[in-house]
């Protein structure tokens, strides 16, 4: 079983660099040999700026969710909210409309503060219920949670690599494009010298 799945990934490596063109061959031609030249070249250039690029982007949107996660967590604090009324109706956009209640809570100083609040099933005068205030006492959202930052991270270090890969693709796809383009132009030389010594191949 070992052996024969050393055998596969043999032969899938050994269709890898075919495909790439890596594979030694006494038919390739010389513009064949620099178009792999120049595709190693750009392989080594993406993957000596990727890495470094990704792992400082990644730092940095690292560092600034943390400073964001401790600012507000120094900027919020949660309250008891207790409903003073219910039946309210709220809209935050033009076709987004939601029930809300009337409740009052306290500052960051203790003052009361009293406003309109999402509804919540079964929400009756009386009722508690746990909000996050800013420094100014305004009802906000939860402070900013570390999986975030993580996330926020991942996906600036994947921006990075993507950043790097779609320039040196792009100039891989010309240079094979231009080496394309010479090897028909050396097909159709090879065929006229071939119809011109009578053999006419073609016909």
């Amino acid at each position: 079983m070992r052996r024969s799945g050393i055998r596969r990934g043999g032969r899938m490596l050994v269709r890898v660099r075919r495909r790439l063109g890596l594979e030694p061959s006494v038919l390739r031609r010389r513009v064949d040999r620099v178009q792999q030249l120049i595709a190693l070249g750009l392989l080594l250039l993406l993957l000596g700026t990727a890495p470094p690029l990704a792992s400082w982007a990644a730092s940095w949107s690292y560092r600034a969710g943390t400073r964001a996660e401790h600012a507000e967590r120094m900027d919020r604090r949660q309250v008891v909210a207790t409903v003073t009324s219910t039946g309210g109706v709220g809209s935050t956009s033009d076709r987004y409309i939601h029930e809300t209640v009337q409740a009052t809570w306290p500052g960051v100083n203790g003052e009361p503060h009293a406003g309109a609040l999402p509804s919540w099933k079964d929400a009756r005068i009386g009722a508690h219920r746990t909000i996050w205030i800013d420094g100014r006492g305004d009802p906000t959202v939860r402070p900013r949670p570390h999986s975030r930052t993580v996330t926020d991270a991942v996906y600036a270090g994947a921006a990075a690599v993507l950043g790097c890969s779609v320039p040196v693709l792009f100039a891989y796809a010309l240079v094979r494009r231009r080496c394309d383009r010479h090897r028909d132009e050396m097909w159709e030389a090879d065929w006229a010298r071939l119809d011109a010594a009578g053999h006419n191949p073609r016909s």
